[in-house]
């Protein structure tokens, strides 16, 4: 499984407010609430992203409130992976319970460029700059986190392995 877009670039302490402003929580519906992600911190996010389209960010990406809401729009607005230099630890479970893909890399954060693009492949772990040629090693999920994101999320794969699916 692999992914590839365009990088929008965040830096450090993006939080969960900013993400999806709390304003909007009013409803339950995923789409309406993605025409807000990213909106106090980047205006033109949601008018440029496209499916398969890469987030980038420093240290501790999602840190804040615990809402579940925060990688759900992330993934509603059609982002293929967030890479970042460290998630909040709230976040990189929900972004898993929801099969958003993240991956940890220092050095891609740091280096990886707004606009460069950029392929992930899930599997290995290898994320490559097709702009500048360079490629970086993150740490892939092992097997079963695989199958939860590949699945869609959490109750997507319970209901999979329990032939629901």
């Amino acid at each position: 499984m692999d992914t590839c877009g365009k990088v929008f670039k965040y830096a450090d302490n993006v939080d969960t407010d900013v993400i999806i402003p709390a304003r909007y929580l009013n409803t339950p519906d995923a789409r309406e609430l993605s025409l807000h992600c990213m909106e106090d911190l980047d205006g033109e996010f949601v008018k440029q992203v496209e499916h398969g389209d890469i987030l980038v960010a420093g240290w501790n990406f999602g840190c804040g409130s615990s809402r579940e809401h925060a990688p759900l729009v992330i993934k509603t607005c059609g982002v293929g992976c967030v890479i970042a230099k460290s998630f909040a630890r709230i976040f990189y479970r929900n972004a898993i319970n929801i099969g958003l893909p993240i991956l940890e890399c220092e050095q891609a954060a740091e280096e990886i460029r707004a606009g460069d693009r950029v392929r992930v492949d899930f599997d290995t772990g290898v994320i490559t700059d097709m702009t500048t040629g360079k490629t970086y090693a993150a740490q892939p999920f092992p097997a079963f986190i695989q199958n939860i994101v590949s699945c869609g999320g959490l109750l997507n794969s319970l209901a999979k392995e329990q032939g629901n699916g």
